[in-house]
């Protein structure tokens, strides 16, 4: 199965050393064979996306963007045969916002024509592969701009949220519409930089934590013979940072998200999490 990471942090210049925090608590290539590795940053006003090379094992510091950035979005897979790496890698992108999601959906070619004329045309020229993940990207999108709120720099963690978790409702829906009785397990996760949103549907686990602020960074050298009065002590104790992942080494110090759960956080970092209904 492939795998997500998704980090938001309080400091942008610190997000590297929040990602390297994490060494040894994540996987990144549960699939050996992965072939499609892509991360998305932001810097400034820009979005990035850089892919990956699949030969060579791929760590947390390669994710940390070398820029500042106040999010990042990590996704592998394994694309089948004949599917080409520049267009069907994740996350994907759309103005401000990356989108990835975990999970294939048999028999998605039944409905995928069907969901995508509920897109808006110029949404629509924006799926150029043919994976389902940007079929769903796009019905996320759909959603915001239905609500006039894609380039909205005050979007509430809560709305985009909703709007994640009413994409797999409908994709669900869809299904169930063609004979397909049971909905094959899928994550989603999206952010606009500032907005981190998450929903889990099924079996397939999703996990979150929440580092707190710590005088200690061993990227930065910075430990307890640190002067407290050196800049980066103040700066690293600040600093408050939540992930995301589909793959971790051990729970403890994780929250697994409940099945048909939603994760939103915003630029407070506050979790807030979404109940079905």
């Amino acid at each position: 199965m492939s795998a997500i990471l998704a980090a938001v942090s309080s400091d942008p210049n610190l997000l590297r050393c929040e990602l390297h925090r994490l060494t040894w608590q994540v996987v990144l290539r549960p699939e050996a064979r992965a072939n499609a590795l892509g991360v998305g940053s932001y810097a400034q006003e820009e979005v990035l996306l850089r892919r990956l090379s699949p030969d060579t094992d791929v760590t947390l510091d390669d994710l940390g963007p070398p820029h500042e950035s106040e999010a990042v979005l990590f996704h592998a897979d394994r694309l089948p045969p004949g599917l080409s790496p520049e267009e069907n890698t994740q996350p994907f992108r759309a103005r401000h916002w990356l989108f990835a999601h975990q999970g294939p959906l048999p028999d998605f070619a039944t409905v995928r024509a069907s969901l995508l004329e509920r897109v808006p045309e110029h949404l629509q020229r924006q799926v150029r592969g043919s994976t389902d993940s940007e079929v769903l990207f796009a019905l996320f999108l759909t959603r915001l701009r239905n609500l006039g709120r894609t380039d909205d720099p005050r979007l509430e963690p809560e709305v985009a949220g909703r709007l994640l978790h009413e994409t797999v409702r409908e994709v669900e829906a869809a299904l169930v519409a063609a004979g397909r009785v049971r909905t094959p397990p899928l994550n989603l996760v999206a952010t606009n930089g500032a907005v981190l949103v998450a929903t889990r549907c099924g079996e397939a686990p999703l996990y979150y934590t929440r580092l707190e602020g710590s005088a200690e960074c061993a990227r930065c050298g910075v430990d307890a013979n640190t002067p407290e009065a050196h800049p980066e002590v103040a700066a690293h104790r600040r600093r408050r940072t939540v992930v995301v992942a589909s793959h971790v080494t051990r729970t403890q110090g994780w929250v697994e998200l409940s099945p048909g759960t939603t994760l939103a956080v915003g630029a407070d970092l506050q979790v807030r999490h979404l109940s079905p209904g």
